[in-house]
């Protein structure tokens, strides 16, 4: 009898535990009127610079639409209209020992973006601002950990653009 209720009951026990989940972008595009993007390059126009920092930001912005949407990409004067440019690139002590030295630096990108919705002009924004840190240890280099660290603020600030821009929540 006991094992009975094992077998019978164990699997609606294990199988109540599981759940469908879906994943959803968010965008909310009416493919109907918006068919293309436009995405100029993202200039660095920061104080302090990491040349390969703007196509590697600009690449991402890109790749960001390219996942999420079913948007073509244009040169120039697309449905939806972004551009932009890098403007804050810093780097600040943090977490100070009691040797007096930095234990953590953060690194801080900021970006500045227009954007233009040819269909919705009210949707439009002017000079907004997106911002993502990461820290590291003091006894890194920045040269070490700059390419991961900028990697993951670039899909940060892309995602926060993407949302702002097409995921009307």
């Amino acid at each position: 009898m006991f094992k009975r209720f094992l077998i019978l009951f164990i699997p609606l026990f294990v199988l109540s535990g599981c759940s469908i989940s879906y994943k959803l972008n968010g965008a909310s595009v009416d493919y109907t009127r918006v068919k293309t993007i436009s995405i100029q390059d993202i200039p660095i126009q920061a104080t302090l610079v990491y040349a390969p920092f703007s196509r590697m930001f600009t690449e991402g912005l890109k790749d960001e639409f390219a996942r999420n949407t079913k948007l073509r990409l244009v040169s120039k004067e697309g449905d939806l209209q972004i551009e932009g440019e890098i403007t804050g690139y810093d780097l600040t002590p943090m977490a100070q020992q009691s040797s007096g030295y930095a234990a953590e630096t953060k690194l801080t990108v900021t970006v500045k973006i227009n954007f233009v919705n040819t269909t919705k002009p009210e949707e439009n924004f002017a000079e907004q601002n997106f911002t993502a840190y990461r820290t590291f240890p003091a006894t890194s280099m920045l040269e070490d950990v700059q390419d991961a660290l900028l990697e993951e603020m670039t899909k940060e600030i892309s995602e926060s653009i993407f949302n702002k821009t097409v995921a009307n929540w």
